[in-house]
């Protein structure tokens, strides 16, 4: 081959490169122009596809408008107003920064731009390739028209997929960018017919403009600040986990990306509460110091670098383990069916410019009787149907006794051969009623008015408890919740004392690359304090000399090792935690009451009341549900009642 000589590279074929690394798509280019109208402020945007965007993609909103001697400079590469020097490169407070976008997008295709000021009498247009800009009409804002996509690069238009796909994909970009700015209003018009319309609103307004009302009503919401970082926003309740993933969104600084060290540490938290292959959902705000996170690592700005990864790590897990711990029973204070009219969820976005996103969920519902028979949307039985009003304090033990008293006080219970079809024990009724002493039916009654769980009333085949509740009926599977109850508190004794530690008798030691060998250095405080004393033996082996005693019977090597990628992908681990915890579950499903066995009145409320004290008491250690809720209007419309 014959030497070349080094020369620069034409300035088309530049952008050309650029655009290889920023413009996949259509859908690319409708996700930049759409963060250009957001970072000028826009409160209105338009967006207009044709052929699903390979034909054209046009883009109006109503912001600031740029300047008609700035036209030419939006077209130049790396000209920008987002950013003048390297510190506001570490901490870019905006959408786009690079100055790359629309050089990019005409070097691949037809573009034309035209804007106007608040300033300005009238708009000006320039096309790409043009010297001046042109007089033209328009209102204030910028329209950005893009056409035949790829059409003199025939190479990059071949891998292009079908109209209907890339619209597809030009929906999802659009999504994406209209759940972290709700409050904008996005019409979109394909082939110029009305496709989409999403008013501006509250997150939950848009949440359930793209997702739906079912996602609001089967997720939790979350709010925890800790000054320099901030997380909120929606996440599935484990019981309505499905197997897909498609609706999984996580928001940096209002910035959508997909991080490893985000979604580690939101899956880290469904570790014991998800059943078989499901997935968590969830829809997630991250509001973080500019200069805690780095931007600049993707071209297409859709990954981040945290500064300190592990404690954005630990930060995320945390906060979602709180929030799924919470116990949904004790929202059946007031079970009337979720009404999405008159309930709010408002959780105002995280944005550079919005440092206030908290998720405040409250109910004007005051039900009564007459709720019972109100026809309502139809929703998932399980659970949701409470109200999202927390219950109050839960009775001390006092008052348990008070409430026993009387059911100890009665005659004992007749049963019934644990074969028969009907409930193994049932209350008898008083063969002379007393007006002044309530009977056993009064009391329970009376009780499951302020019980989360209720007041049990029998048991099913020495399986399944039925306990009456305010407005309906709970049946628990026994077994399942006394596993969760017995399950969560081991995991509290072990964490209220120190982590007990076994030294071994002969060191495990094992190969390792000198980066592993780094990480025992830097991490070997973090890794005493999870129970694993380490050392490097040489540069390339390290020796393990203790574990935490409940794990002395594991695959030390593999353990160890495994320790040591979490460091090294997360600058965190829960593996110590997570094989803790499988022991501890198969512990409490060995201990936890069996089925068939007969309890009394006594020990089935006792069972209840430590539902109501236990976090993630609704699922099981395997992610199955512990109990279901019917209402009296589904009783009611079984038997056809009042039809």
């Amino acid at each position: 081959m014959t030497h070349r000589s080094i020369q620069p590279l034409p300035s088309l074929l530049v952008s050309q490169i650029a655009a290889g690394e920023v413009i996949e798509r259509p859908a690319s280019i409708l996700k930049e122009l759409l963060e250009n109208a957001l970072d000028a402020k826009a409160n209105h945007i338009e967006i207009r596809l044709d052929g699903g965007g390979i034909r054209r993609i046009a883009v109006s909103d109503d912001g600031t408008g740029i300047p008609k001697d700035e036209l030419a400079l939006a077209l130049t590469q790396h000209a920008t107003s987002k950013i003048r020097s390297l510190d506001e490169l570490e901490g870019v407070a905006s959408m786009g920064f690079r100055g790359e976008a629309l050089p990019s997008i005409a070097s691949v295709a037809t573009l034309s731009l035209r804007s106007r000021t608040a300033q300005a009498e009238h708009a000006w247009e320039l096309h790409f390739g043009q010297d001046e800009p042109q007089p033209s009409a328009g209102s204030q804002g910028t329209r950005i028209d893009v056409h035949q996509i790829f059409d003199h690069i025939p190479a990059r238009r071949k891998f292009l997929k079908s109209e209907a796909t890339e619209f597809g994909h030009c929906i999802t970009a659009a999504e994406r960018i209209a759940l972290a700015y709700p409050q904008v209003s996005f019409r979109i018009f394909h082939n110029n017919k009305a496709s989409r319309h999403w008013p501006a609103g509250t997150i939950q307004d848009r949440v359930m403009q793209i997702l739906g009302v079912e996602f609001v009503e089967q997720s939790v919401g979350l709010e925890i600040d800790q000054g320099l970082i901030r997380l909120e926003g929606l996440v599935i309740r484990p019981a309505f986990a499905k197997a897909r993933t498609d609706q999984t969104f996580i928001f940096v600084n209002g910035r959508f990306v997909r991080d490893r060290i985000l979604t580690a540490a939101i899956q880290a938290a469904y570790k014991d509460v998800l059943h078989g292959d499901r997935k968590p959902s969830y829809i997630l705000y991250l509001s973080i110091d500019p200069h805690a996170v780095d931007v600049n690592v993707h071209p297409a700005k859709h990954e981040v670098r945290f500064r300190d990864s592990g404690a954005v790590f630990s930060f995320v897990n945390k906060a979602i383990q709180d929030a799924l711990a919470t116990n949904q029973a004790e929202r059946i204070q007031n079970s009337a069916p979720l009404d999405t009219t008159t309930e709010s969820v408002e959780i105002t976005p995280v944005t550079p410019s919005s440092s206030s996103v908290l998720p405040s969920t409250t109910s004007s519902r005051n039900p009564s009787a007459t709720d019972l028979n109100t026809e309502t949307p139809r929703i998932p039985r399980y659970q949701q149907r409470f109200s999202l009003q927390e219950s109050s304090a839960a009775p001390n033990a006092e008052q348990w006794q008070q409430f026993y008293a009387p059911v100890d006080a009665m005659p004992a219970p007749k049963t019934v051969s644990s074969t028969s079809s009907v409930p193994t024990v049932a209350p008898p009724r008083p063969a002379t009623p007393n007006p002044t002493t309530p009977t056993l039916e009064q009391h329970i009654t009376e009780a499951a008015r302020d019980l989360p769980m209720g007041m049990a009333l029998a048991q099913l085949h020495g399986v399944y408890i039925l306990s009456q509740v305010k407005n309906g009926l709970i049946l628990v599977d026994m077994h399942a919740a006394h596993e969760r109850v017995v399950y969560e508190k081991l995991k509290n004794q072990l964490n209220q004392r120190e982590l007990p530690m076994q030294e071994l008798l002969v060191p495990i030691t094992f190969h390792c690359s000198q980066t592993e060998s780094a990480l025992v250095e830097e991490h070997h405080d973090q890794l005493e304090e999870f129970g694993l004393i380490m050392r490097p033996t040489g540069p390339t082996s390290i020796a393990v000399r203790a574990v935490p005693a409940l794990l002395a019977k594991a695959d030390i090597e593999a353990l160890a090792r495994g320790v040591l990628a979490d460091l090294s992908r997360f600058g965190n681990s829960t593996r110590l935690e997570a094989q803790r915890n499988e022991l501890l579950s198969t512990m409490a499903c060995h201990s936890s009451v069996r089925a068939n066995r007969q309890l009394s009145l006594t020990e089935m409320n006792a069972l209840l009341r430590a539902m109501e004290q236990t976090d993630r008491a609704d699922l099981c250690n395997h992610g199955r549900p512990t109990w279901f809720y019917w209402s009296m209007g589904d009783l009611d419309k079984l038997f056809l009642r009042g039809q």
